[in-house]
Formats: C-alpha cells, sequence, structure tokens
C-alpha cells in the first residue's frame, strides 16, 4: 500500500479510536452519575415539600433552604418543575461532557456528583487529554499542506515574493476561521440558544475554542431544548473541528515568524524542519525512508505540489 494510503488509514483509525474513547466515557460517566442525579433530584423535591409544608418560615431555614438549592444547582439539579425533566447524564450528555474533559474545554456544568465519577474523570482526562492532542496534530499534519504550503506556492507563482506571500496567506486562513468558526456559529448559536445574542456567541466560540472555558454559556443547558442530543453532538464536531483549524492557525503564525525572523529577533524556539518530520514519521508515515531535502539550488522556487512539504523551506529572501 503507498504511503499516502497508510497515513490516511492510519489517521481514520485514529479519528475512530478518539470515537470510541468518547463513547466509553459517556457509558461510564451516565452509569455513574445518573443514580447520584436522580437521588440529588429526589432530595431536591423532599425539600423543597418540607419548606412548603412549613407554616412558619425563619430566617435560619431560608437561608438552608438557599444554599441547598444553589449547590444542587451546581450540578445542573434545580428545583423549578420545569428544569428537572432532563437528565445531565443521558448518553449523548455524557459523551459531550467527556468531549470537554479531553480536549481541556471544561465549561464544568455539569460536574461529577460521585467520588466514583470524580476518580473516574481524573485516569479518563490523563489519557484521553494527549490522545486529543495526539489525533488532533496528526489532522493538522494531513491538512498542512492543501491549507498553508499549496496556497503559498501559489501566491509565489503569481507574482508575489515569499515573504509578502506568507503574510498574505496568513491573513487570509485568519479571515477564513473567522468567518467560519467564530461568525457563522455564532448567527447559529444565536438562532438555537433563545437567549444568547450574536456578541454571547462570538463570546461563547472564543471562549471554547481557546479552550477557556469559563461556563458562563453552555449550549443545550436550557429546558425543552429541541433536538438535544443531535445538537451537542454538531456542538462536539463543531469544537474538534475549531480546535484543529486554531493550532493550525497558530502553526502557521509561528513559522510565519520563523520566517521573517521574528522568533529570531524575540529568542523564541523555532518549528524546525526536522520537528516536523520527527511528528510526520512518528504519527502519519510508517516509511522509515527519510523524504530528501531540497538542495540550495533550488530553496528559492516557489512552492510546487512535488515540494518538500516544509514551511521553513521557503526561501527567506
Amino acid at each position: 500500500m503507498h504511503s499516502a494510503g497508510k497515513s490516511w488509514l492510519l489517521l481514520s483509525g485514529f479519528v475512530l479510536f478518539y470515537i470510541i474513547y468518547l463513547l466509553f466515557g459517556a457509558l461510564v460517566f451516565s452509569s455513574i452519575e445518573r443514580p447520584a442525579e436522580d437521588q440529588l433530584r429526589l432530595d431536591m423535591d423532599k425539600l423543597k415539600d418540607a419548606f412548603l409544608n412549613r407554616s412558619c418560615v425563619s430566617a435560619a431555614s431560608l437561608e438552608l433552604f438557599l444554599s441547598k438549592v444553589l449547590s444542587a444547582n451546581k450540578y445542573g439539579v434545580s428545583v423549578l418543575r420545569n428544569s428537572s425533566g432532563t437528565s445531565n447524564w443521558d448518553l449523548a450528555s455524557s459523551m459531550f461532557f467527556a468531549n470537554t474533559l479531553v480536549t481541556t474545554v471544561g465549561y464544568g456544568h455539569p460536574t461529577p456528583l460521585s467520588d466514583a465519577g470524580k476518580a473516574f474523570s481524573i485516569i479518563y482526562a490523563l489519557l484521553g487529554v494527549p490522545f486529543t492532542m495526539l489525533v488532533l496534530t496528526a489532522c493538522v499534519q494531513r491538512v498542512m499542506y492543501p491549507l498553508v504550503l499549496a496556497p503559498i506556492g501559489l501566491l509565489q507563482r503569481s507574482g508575489l515574493k515569499p515573504r509578502p506571500a506568507t503574510v498574505v496567506h496568513f491573513l487570509l486562513l485568519l479571515v477564513l476561521v473567522v468567518l467560519c468558526f467564530f461568525l457563522a456559529p455564532a448567527a447559529v448559536f444565536r438562532e438555537v440558544e433563545v437567549s444568547w445574542t450574536f456578541l454571547d456567541g462570538i463570546y461563547f466560540c472564543f471562549i471554547s475554542l481557546c479552550t477557556i472555558g469559563l461556563g458562563d454559556f453552555v449550549p443545550a443547558a436550557q429546558p425543552g431544548q429541541k433536538y438535544r442530543a443531535l445538537y451537542q453532538v454538531a456542538v462536539m464536531v463543531y469544537l474538534f473541528m475549531g480546535l484543529m483549524m486554531m493550532y493550525l492557525l497558530l502553526r502557521s503564525f509561528h513559522k510565519m515568524a520563523d520566517l521573517h525572523g521574528l522568533t529570531t529577533f524575540l529568542q523564541l524556539p523555532r518549528c524546525e524542519d526536522s520537528v516536523l518530520e520527527e511528528d510526520r514519521e512518528t504519527i502519519m508515515d510508517s516509511d522509515p525512508t527519510p523524504p530528501p531535502y531540497l538542495k540550495d539550488k533550488d530553496a528559492s522556487k516557489p512552492l510546487g505540489p512535488g515540494s518538500f512539504p516544509s514551511y521553513n523551506s521557503i526561501n527567506k529572501s
């Protein structure tokens, strides 16, 4: 089998195993946390009934009631009648939680109730976070040529010098990311989430794709959400694709800085060719034969489909 075919097969295996890993985590989290959530709901119903049956409510009893209500609300359980029907630990919601855990987005809503769920979260994230980074790196390597190297080569062939070509390409890539992963999703969130504005949607996209995850805006958290499971799966796909594009954007900027001497000026580490090739051989390609390097006389040529697939091979003149 050709090495390119093997690399695509390996990447498909990574993505498939990533999905299986999310499903496994969803099943475990759902089986552990749903009984604890159901018990908390029962406790909240009993607390509400006991509070309503009091003929005289003291300040101390009111403070105790509010304290327990706020504590339960932190775990996604509300005393409101219209908010208690949907579980936060069904299969789709558990998979959504597992996805935010391994991508380090971590909205914090909901959070594990039981000690067993907290312990499993530690083990699950310990394995899942580096594997997620591995899958994202592999995906970025596959899109590096069609989205970075090939467009720069096209700009060079159109007459631009290497340095201006990299700047133009980075700006175009930045516009593409902003349009497709910030503005367009924000418009969708504004329509789906009733209480969100367009600015709230942009804010959520930025907080999520920067893996800040403050948790003040969480999709599919409102009661009676239509097609909630499908919506959560769509958000998971968006998060993965968005993180991949953010990683690609940052990597392109780092390599552009290398080409313009910015990393050398600031005494920062460079994205060396050797690092890129070690990653490619380890993650994406089982062919032990290293690719040939460009000769000095070919270094100033525009990038083409047959060029060496490295950003740093562009002439800095």
